[in-house]
């Protein structure tokens, strides 16, 4: 079987050959999904500079090879929600990216992917700010709700874009836990983001186009919520603020599991313990199927320790 059958083998938790090292996919994405200016800002842009994204936030690029960080925000003050201008992704200045990037893709070699990056409480603690946002769910929480709802709207007309353009797998992110613990709790997440994300996620299970969900940090308490959504793929999986058996024991034969490897491993570079990390891995996490291996944060790594994972992958990976 070629790549592709044998990735879509192993989510479904069917026969693959081996356990998948990378996602086949070529992404496509409306024009500041990223965080990118029209002035040719990003994250790749030289330490020191600063810039404005499409919806106002302005960000700080701080070190070398790590993404910049949020620094002001445009609606630090959300009871003027309704003088806030949202981005409306028809205007063809942030779609036509979409097209734009169709241009390079192969079929029968990747599975068109799209992004909704930052689907909802990244995106809310973008304009807002994140302990403002923190503030509001108790202080304001029927004008946080209108806030996530704009923000859907957004997201749902992005969606009809990818669905014209054929994608046929979505990324959402939304990292929801810390080292040890959820970010928000149970009871936030269940209140004000579950009916959100069941409109994105209804959209697209409807049309069956995969989603692979992005959560760095514990996310154990909340398995239960990804899978009721519909979640097909959970990634990164942090080994360090998870019990990783834990996880392939609620998910198994109902979600796939993407990640796994610890980057401070691979920071090290020690050669032999990547080796005998990613055999662990994929012990725990893939014997059965259901299980991409990865690295669970990028970081700026040498070339090297990516090189000896994915040759360790190939080694131990074979079904």
């Amino acid at each position: 079987m070629n790549e592709i059958q044998n990735f879509m083998e192993a989510i479904k938790f069917g026969k693959p050959e081996y356990v998948p090292s990378r996602i086949p996919d070529y992404g496509v994405w409306y024009h500041g999904a990223n965080h990118e200016d029209f002035d040719g800002h990003s994250h790749d842009s030289p330490v020191g500079t600063e810039w404005s994204d499409i919806w106002g936030t302005v960000w700080h690029k701080d070190l070398d090879g790590v993404m910049a960080f949020p620094k002001r925000f445009p609606l630090e003050d959300l009871e003027k929600l309704d003088e806030f201008t949202f981005v409306d992704p028809d205007d063809p200045k942030y779609s036509g990216s979409i097209t734009e990037r169709l241009q390079g893709f192969d079929p029968g070699k990747d599975i068109l992917s799209g992004s909704h990056r930052d689907t909802l409480w990244e995106r809310s603690y973008m304009l807002v700010g994140m302990e403002n946002m923190m503030e509001y769910f108790f202080t304001e929480p029927d004008l946080v709700k209108r806030l996530l709802h704009k923000i859907m709207d957004f997201h749902l007309k992005v969606a009809e874009h990818y669905s014209k353009a054929g994608v046929k797998m979505v990324y959402m992110s939304d990292d929801q836990g810390t080292q040890n613990s959820l970010i928000l709790g149970e009871r936030i997440l269940k209140e004000f983001f579950m009916p959100e994300y069941e409109r994105l996620c209804s959209f697209y299970k409807q049309r069956g186009v995969l989603i692979n969900f992005h959560s760095c940090g514990h996310v154990e308490p909340v398995l239960d919520m990804f899978m009721d959504l519909g979640i097909d793929i959970l990634n990164p999986i942090q080994a360090a603020a998870n019990d990783v058996e834990n996880i392939r024991r609620v998910t198994q034969g109902k979600m796939a599991l993407c990640g796994g490897i610890n980057s401070e491993v691979l920071l090290r570079n020690d050669h032999e313990e990547i080796r005998a990390l990613v055999k662990k891995r994929i012990g725990q996490l893939g014997k059965d199927g259901g299980y991409i291996c990865g690295i669970d944060q990028w970081m700026p790594f040498r070339p090297e320790a990516i090189e000896v994972m994915n040759d360790a992958i190939a080694k131990y990976g074979r079904y």
